[in-house]
C-alpha cells in the first residue's frame, strides 16, 4: 500500500507577509523572553514566535486551565456561581494563610461560594481558591488536574501536562507558549459573560483587599486578562490579552529575568502588535482557492474554497512575499459531498507558518463510470510511482 502524500496544489506569490524568523525577530523586533507567542486573534495570524513549542513549567498559568474547566461547568450548568465548597485542611494549609504564597484568604473549614472562588483565582491568583474548586469539583485535586490534562488534549495542547490545580512546581506540569495562547483563546471566545473576571481590578475576602496581579491592567492599553506566573530556574512569565482599535492580541511570554522585565516586556510587545502590523486580504469571501484531484468520479477536480474571505496580518514597514499552499490527503475518491472539509490552506512566509484555514468544496462529484474509472486508475499509478520516488529520494537524502 503506498504511503500517505500530501499533495501541494497551488504555490501563489501574495506582495505582504507577516512572518517571524525563529529566533524570534521580525521587522528589527527582538524579545527578551525565552519562550515568545503572539496571535492576532480574528485572523489568527501569527505574529510573534520563539521557541513556541519549547515547554516549560507552567506555574500560576496553569491556574488558567483550572478557570477554563470551572468556567466550562458553570456554562453547561453542571455547577452555578452559587454553589458552596468546602475548605479543606489540605486546601487552607497548602494554598491558604499558612503557605506564605499567593492566597485569597479563605477560613479553614468555611465555605465559599464559586463565585468568589473565581474572583479570588482570576483576581488574585489564589492557590487556595484553585484546591477549593478542585476539590468541590472532582473529589480531589488529582483527579481535578487529570481532568485539566484531558481538557487540553481536547484544545490540541498536545504537550501539556498539569499536575495540579495551581501551578506548584511538582516537577511534573509543563505547557509551551503556543497552548498558552490556544488556552486563552478559548477562555475568551468560550465564555464571554464569564472571562471579564480576569479583568476587575480588585477583590476583598474575608476583610483582606487586594488588587489584581496582572501589571498590564492599569495601562494604557486595553488589557483585559489574564495571568502572571513565576518558577525558580526558569524565570517569569505572562499570558495577555488586550483589545484595543478593532483588533485583539493574545501572547505568551516565559524565561523572563525579573517582574519588572516582564511588566516592560509585555507592554513593549503588545504595542508593538498594535501598531505595527495592518490586516491584508489575500482571498475574498467565497473566492475559489483552488482544485483538489479527484479519483474515479464524473469530474477529476473540485474546487475549494474557504468559509470566509481570508486575511493576514503582515508588518507596515517591512513589507515581504506571502505564499499560500493548499495541502489534502491525495488523491480524494469519488463521491465527494458539496461542502466538505477536504484540506486545508496554509498561509507561510519563509519557514514561519501565519495560518491556516479549512477548506471546503464547492460541488458535489458523482462516481463516474467504468471507463473513467479505469483511465483514472492509470493515472494515479503513474502520478503514485512519480511521487513515491520523490518521497523515497527525500528520505535518503
Amino acid at each position: 500500500m503506498l504511503k500517505p502524500l500530501l499533495r501541494l496544489l497551488a504555490c501563489l506569490l501574495l506582495p505582504a507577509s507577516a512572518a517571524v524568523a525563529a529566533e524570534g525577530t521580525e521587522a528589527g523586533f527582538i524579545t527578551k523572553a525565552a519562550q515568545a507567542y503572539m496571535i492576532e486573534a480574528s485572523t489568527g495570524t501569527v505574529l510573534l514566535a520563539k521557541n513556541e513549542n519549547q515547554v516549560f513549567a507552567p506555574a500560576s498559568l496553569a491556574k488558567l486551565m483550572t478557570m477554563d474547566l470551572v468556567f466550562s461547568a458553570v456554562s453547561k450548568g453542571q455547577i452555578s456561581l452559587d454553589t458552596e465548597y468546602p475548605v479543606s485542611e489540605y486546601a487552607w494549609r497548602t494554598g491558604g494563610a499558612p503557605s506564605r504564597a499567593a492566597t485569597m484568604f479563605a477560613a479553614l473549614k468555611s465555605k465559599v461560594r464559586v463565585e468568589d472562588l473565581i474572583k479570588g483565582v482570576a483576581i488574585q491568583g489564589a492557590n487556595d481558591g484553585c484546591i477549593i474548586l478542585a476539590e468541590g469539583m472532582a473529589g480531589s485535586e488529582d483527579q481535578f488536574a487529570a481532568s485539566m490534562t484531558r481538557r487540553a488534549r481536547e484544545l490540541g495542547m498536545e504537550k501539556a501536562i498539569f499536575g495540579n490545580s495551581t501551578g506548584i512546581p511538582d516537577g511534573r506540569s509543563k505547557v509551551t507558549a503556543r497552548e498558552l495562547v490556544t488556552l486563552a483563546v478559548d477562555l475568551q471566545a468560550s465564555y464571554p459573560n464569564l472571562y471579564p473576571y480576569f479583568a476587575q481590578p480588585d477583590f476583598e475576602w474575608n476583610k483582606i483587599f487586594q488588587r489584581n496581579r496582572n501589571p498590564l491592567l492599569g495601562m494604557d492599553l486595553g488589557a483585559d486578562g489574564l495571568a502572571t506566573g513565576f518558577t525558580e530556574g526558569e524565570g517569569y512569565s505572562i499570558v495577555a490579552s488586550v483589545q484595543r482599535d478593532g483588533r485583539r492580541l493574545f501572547v505568551a511570554l516565559a524565561g523572563i529575568a525579573s517582574d519588572k522585565e516582564r511588566t516592560e516586556e509585555a507592554k513593549r510587545v503588545l504595542e508593538w502588535g498594535l501598531t505595527a502590523f495592518e490586516s491584508h486580504q489575500v482571498f475574498a469571501d467565497k473566492e475559489v482557492i483552488g482544485a483538489a484531484s479527484v479519483y474515479g468520479g464524473t469530474a477529476r477536480t473540485v474546487d475549494l474554497v474557504a468559509k470566509a474571505p481570508v486575511s493576514v496580518y503582515v508588518p507596515i514597514n517591512n513589507p515581504d512575499r506571502l505564499a499560500a499552499r493548499i495541502v489534502y490527503r491525495w488523491p480524494l475518491m469519488a463521491p465527494v459531498k458539496a461542502d466538505t472539509e477536504v484540506g486545508t490552506l496554509r498561509i507561510v512566509s519563509g519557514n514561519r507558518m501565519l495560518r491556516e484555514v479549512p477548506l471546503y468544496t464547492v460541488q458535489s462529484v458523482e462516481v463516474g463510470s467504468l471507463s473513467s474509472r479505469a483511465i483514472d486508475a492509470l493515472l494515479e499509478l503513474g502520478e503514485s510511482l512519480f511521487f513515491s520516488w520523490l518521497w523515497d529520494t527525500s528520505e535518503q537524502s
